[in-house]
């Protein structure tokens, strides 16, 4: 049985986010996102852009390209920075409050690297998205990883699959993720004892400790590269503001996922697509629904 929250239940929450008078950046949070590998860019900058419209006090971003990995005109308040083999001792200097992993990562060496060193990273909240979870799928050495850093630290990682990233975890067909997606989603969760967001229409979300939960809001304008991306980030910048305003990881996860898909659907209501509808535009609605809300 699927539990339906309206969006009303789950915008309760956002109210914890409201900031008081004497808090500063550190208050917000830092998030470290890693990826963006060659040809790939955009979509980690996707990601941060996202992550500093909602909120985050610091986004860093780990850039795997090494074209990429300066510092943006348009977009000057991210902090870019090449990754490099040292990247667990980076994350160690750093002392980021949630770090979200995935966005045109790739599966190089580099990748892999990061990603061994990100789920060595202990007890914060972690985002899994994109090739992050195909790296998974295809190492058992890395779900093993991943298996463990969820039994010491319980409810502290969310994986965002998409319907074909679920089926090559589940080593099963897109087609058999699609044909029963609460099926699937509980499956990963036993997979993978983390949080889970199974995208596609009507996005479920679940955990060891949760029944799925079904997002009823959102539009087939969101079906265009991109929107993975910026969720990705959103869900990183509500968990850091969370760590000291009293939201966990699955409320945090599904403020961001609720807003992604409001957001998505005020702008078609105002006439911005769905056709052409873009990820850039959808956190410009999602900051500004963000903020109606507290």
């Amino acid at each position: 049985m699927i539990q339906q929250p309206t969006a009303l239940d789950t915008f309760k929450l956002v109210k914890l986010l409201k900031r008081q008078s004497a808090e500063h950046k550190g208050s917000a949070g830092k998030v470290v996102l890693i990826g963006g590998a060659p040809g790939m860019a955009g979509a980690l900058l996707l990601a941060g852009n996202a992550c500093l419209h909602l909120g985050a006090g610091w986004t860093i971003l780990e850039m795997l390209d090494p074209a990429s990995a300066h510092a943006q005109e348009n977009q000057p308040e991210l902090m870019i920075r090449l990754a490099t083999l040292v990247t667990q001792e980076s994350l160690a200097t750093a002392k980021p409050d949630v770090i979200a992993i995935g966005p045109g990562l790739g599966k190089s060496k580099l990748a892999s690297y990061c990603l061994h060193a990100v789920l060595a990273y202990p007890s914060i909240p972690l985002v899994i998205d994109a090739d992050a979870l195909n790296l998974i799928s295809e190492s058992p050495e890395l779900l093993k990883q991943l298996q463990i850093r969820n039994q010491q630290f319980p409810g502290s990682t969310v994986l965002t699959p998409h319907p074909g990233e679920a089926a090559k975890l589940l080593k099963t067909t897109t087609e058999s993720v699609q044909s029963d997606r609460v099926r699937a989603v509980r499956q990963l969760i036993d997979l993978t004892q983390s949080i889970v967001v199974l995208k596609g229409q009507h996005t479920l979300i679940a955990s060891p400790h949760h029944m799925p939960v079904q997002c009823l809001a959102g539009n087939p304008g969101m079906g265009t590269g991109g929107m993975g991306d910026i969720l990705t980030g959103s869900i990183a910048a509500i968990a850091a503001q969370g760590v000291r305003h009293h939201l966990d990881l699955w409320q945090a996860t599904g403020i961001a996922v609720e807003l992604h898909a409001t957001a998505a659907d005020s702008l078609v209501n105002e006439g911005v697509g769905p056709i052409g509808l873009t990820p850039s535009e959808t956190i410009l609605e999602m900051r500004a629904l963000l903020n109606k809300l507290l």
